[in-house]
């Protein structure tokens, strides 16, 4: 990321942990522990978290920070040196992470397209004083397989089944050889916050973030992910191909893409689960989304710097935005009144209500939700900018690489023209109104539609602390 060279009289290798939040399969983590044995250093694992990422909350910073919780318990059993710095307002500009790096030889960090991670990584390579190197973690197989943009799900999936085998063999984690002596861990001067003492409510409580996006009942973490892996596995991979159509089947699809878009759990741990676990059909039909849409997804927001915008949309659909922008729109809705769920179908509000609710839409509602917008808004960009808009700020998979290709899906990216109609032109149509013969939404509507209630209770806090440790251990 930077020109500069590795500092020999170093006190440390830093990893720097940001997207890949997990100790195991992570790939930065064991480049930085090799170069650490290399150099004959010990090795510090750094985790930060600021109020001044893109739509900061209770809900995201909750759910990073049980993650970290977990993170500094495991740390502890298995023996790495990791720390966790809170930064609680915009005024403090202390850069603890400068303060660090300047005393390192080398710093790692995770490579990720999204979520401000590569541009913040660029900054503080500018002003680092040693070489700063950023590691690809995302997906089962490694990014720079591809170095062009993939245009479709049929350009990708052959070039991921020669490589899935090689890219799925486990490979076993060390710890470095080196601890931090004492006296340079206090000499550091950093403010650590105690995980496994503090409360994690009130902590966020004095953060100045959005504090109007509460927190969700779904609890972040790798013994959280392992346990939804669990249940899936056990329940909804026997039929997933059939199960995952319907809306109202709440176990019927892996509901991990939170945990995914934190790097909390490791696509390839996911994978083999399946693959060990699955039916053939059921398992070609998992991969296809964990594998294929998924990697097609993150090869977009790696080779497209346009990955937000209309801009990344192929041709044929600007052609048809330009031939049908002054359509007449049969509704049209603000931000505000679509944040509420207060538009004039049910379905699309039931949808918004479980978004709101608990951070996360079932895959079919999601399509549905997004392609209704593109129908009630004056033009395609204001469209793109209100999806944008609700999915970063209420989900937990928001601002990730699967959020943005799902998203432009929509608008007809990595898909091909269908016969034109009004607003739409030529890009896929999906109604509403067909959805509800073709899927089932019955008890979708009876769980979140108008007059349902969408407070979903909170785990118990107790329990799943103790599953935490149970795992770290």
């Amino acid at each position: 990321m930077n020109p500069r060279r590795t500092v020999p009289d170093g006190e440390f290798v830093l990893y720097w942990m940001q997207s890949t939040q997990r100790l195991e399969e992570n790939w930065a983590l064991r480049y930085a522990t090799i170069e650490a044995d290399r150099l004959g250093r010990p090795l510090l694992i750094h985790q930060g978290l600021d109020p001044t990422y893109e739509h900061a909350s209770d809900r995201h910073h909750i759910f990073v920070m049980e993650g970290a919780r977990e993170i500094a318990a495991r740390a502890v059993a298995l023996g790495y040196q990791y720390q966790f710095v809170l930064r609680r307002t915009r005024a403090d500009d202390r850069r603890v992470l400068d303060q660090i790096a300047a005393r390192a030889s080398l710093v790692v960090t995770d490579l990720s397209p999204t979520a401000g991670v590569l541009e913040r990584t660029r900054r503080f390579a500018e002003r680092a004083p040693c070489r700063v190197v950023a590691v690809d973690s995302m997906g089962i197989v490694p990014g720079e397989c591809f170095p062009r943009e993939e245009y479709a799900a049929r350009t990708i999936r052959p070039k991921l089944e020669k490589l899935l085998a090689i890219s799925l063999e486990p490979v076993e984690d060390r710890l470095p050889r080196r601890m931090l002596p004492q006296r340079v861990w206090d000499a550091l001067g950093v403010e650590r916050l105690d995980l496994a003492r503090v409360d994690l409510a009130s902590e966020v409580a004095r953060c100045e973030i959005d504090h109007t996006v509460p927190p969700v009942a779904l609890r972040g973490g790798l013994a959280a992910a392992r346990a939804r892996l669990d249940r899936f596995v056990h329940d909804g991979l026997a039929r997933y191909a059939e199960r995952r159509k319907h809306p109202s089947d709440e176990e019927g699809t892996s509901r991990l893409s939170p945990y995914l878009r934190h790097g909390q759990i490791a696509a390839g741990e996911v994978a083999r689960r399946v693959l060990e676990a699955a039916p053939a059909a059921e398992g070609t039909a998992f991969l296809n989304e964990m594998l294929v849409w998924r990697e097609l997804a993150l090869n977009f927001c790696m080779r497209n710097p346009r990955f937000r915008t209309l801009e990344a949309l192929p041709e044929w659909v600007h052609r048809s935005m330009a031939r049908h922008a002054s359509d007449p729109r049969t509704a049209l809705y603000d931000r505000d009144t679509l944040e509420r769920g207060e538009t004039h179908d049910a379905l699309w509000n039931a949808a918004q209500r479980e978004l709101v609710a608990t951070g996360t839409m079932h895959n079919v509602t999601r399509m549905l939700w997004g392609k209704s917008v593109i129908l009630w808004t004056p033009t395609y960009a204001e469209a793109m900018a209100h999806l944008l808009y609700l999915n970063d700020r209420y989900a937990l998979d928001g601002r990730d690489p699967n959020s943005y290709a799902g998203i432009q899906w929509c608008f007809g990216k990595f898909d091909r023209p269908f016969a034109a109609r009004p607003v739409w032109g030529t890009i896929r149509p999906m109604s509403l109104e067909r959805a509800r013969a073709k899927y089932d939404v019955a008890g979708y509507l009876t769980r979140w539609g108008e007059g349902a209630s969408v407070v979903a209770p909170r785990a118990d806090v107790d329990a799943m602390d103790e599953l935490v440790l149970e795992g770290a251990v």
